[in-house]
């Protein structure tokens, strides 16, 4: 267990990022591509991606291993920024802290001759690393950036509901399972027994679409704090393939128009009913909140939504008893007059959710 000590302070500077980490979903995203198990919400894109893939997951595999301890550098903070930004802090990253965090992985040893020669400073194994995990990001990850964002911005929607409601107790009690919060502890499932002191630093909640199972930290304790743990899938569905997701909502060469299928139904959305539905879910509302909104039956409501969720510009997530709708990156688009949707690592999808608790920051699938 993990156990997260909170001073105050710390809760005065609690926090949520704001977009999706383009590294963390990265390298979370090669613990799923090795795994072999048959499921709804990771098998086709696992096909999917390991068919785009050209090395790069051989040349990772040391680095990542399937379980536990991988390199803290490897997910900058800029990463919530986006990839260009992340790589070029992952460039900047001093060679005595390459040498200290890969001494630490298991087989460190038996490393590849590359990773040893990165283990020392040398700026050519550096430059292997960034274009190898570049590579890696833009095969399995970057074709479903729209689709990622949709059900983080849920997940932000979600807390920043709690938050209004019950200030930060009410934002960490709202956490999933894995995380119990019993004040001034957060206690977080982990694979190790540890203690996380946050000294004032506060702590950065970071959703994550790839992260399965317990949530993730850095193991270096002295690194920015920072939280990520699963979103919630049970509501999802399959992650839809990237040529079936129209292009206003991608980015970064992320996808061609829609399928026939998409077309047809989102003929059904001519209406002002409708419209109107679109237009009040905006942040996140429940089906109860829509239909009043509206002014339309709870059954009007539920059936107006599930049309747009088929249509992809609607994502629903269940919060306890109550049914939580956000927009996706392409119902705000279309609320946008059909505008071209924000590049792959723009600006959140719907509108924030969360009051102005600070943004910024930054841990294993086990990391020790």
């Amino acid at each position: 267990m993990l156990r997260v000590h909170f001073s105050e302070l710390d809760l005065a500077r609690l926090r949520m990022a704001v977009r999706p980490d383009a590294l963390w979903e990265t390298v979370l995203s090669f613990h799923r591509l090795r795994e072999n198990r048959a499921e709804s919400v990771y098998g086709k894109w696992r096909s999917e991606a390991r068919n785009r893939l050209n090395g790069e997951a051989r040349l990772l595999a040391p680095l990542i291993p399937s379980r536990g301890y991988f390199p803290d550098f490897l997910t900058p903070a800029e990463g919530v920024i986006g990839c260009d930004a992340a790589m070029s802090a992952l460039r900047a990253i001093p060679g005595e802290r390459l040498h200290t965090e890969l001494a630490g992985l298991p087989a460190a040893r038996a490393l590849p001759g590359w990773i040893r020669d990165l283990a020392q400073g040398e700026r050519r194994s550096l430059d292997r690393l960034i274009s190898t995990l570049r590579a890696y990001h833009q095969a399995a990850v970057a074709p479903y950036w729209p689709h990622i964002q949709a059900r983080i911005e849920a997940d932000r929607v979600a807390r920043g509901r709690a938050l209004l409601d019950g200030g930060a107790d009410g934002l960490l009690a709202s956490l999933p399972p894995t995380m119990r919060w019993r004040a001034p502890v957060l206690e977080v499932d982990y694979p190790v027994d540890r203690d996380l002191w946050l000294r004032g630093r506060g702590l950065l909640l970071l959703p994550s679409f790839f992260c399965r199972g317990t949530p993730v930290t850095y193991r270096n304790p002295e690194l920015t704090p920072v939280l990520v743990y699963p979103v919630e899938h049970a509501r999802c569905g399959v992650i839809p393939r990237p040529e079936q997701r129209p292009a206003v909502a991608s980015g970064s060469g992320a996808g061609a128009g829609a399928e026939s299928g998409s077309a047809r139904t989102l003929g059904k959305l001519v209406g002002q009913t409708r419209s109107a539905v679109l237009l009040e879910v905006g942040g996140g509302c429940t089906t109860s909140e829509l239909a009043r909104r509206v002014g339309v039956s709870l059954a009007s409501a539920s059936q107006h939504a599930s049309v747009l969720r088929e249509a992809g510009l609607v994502h629903t997530l269940r919060q306890g008893s109550a049914v939580l709708h956000t927009l996706t990156p392409l119902g705000a688009a279309l609320l946008r007059g059909g505008a071209p949707g924000e590049r792959v690592f723009g600006a959140p999808a719907a509108p924030a959710a969360l009051p102005p608790v600070a943004t910024s920051g930054r841990g294993p699938s086990g990391r020790g």
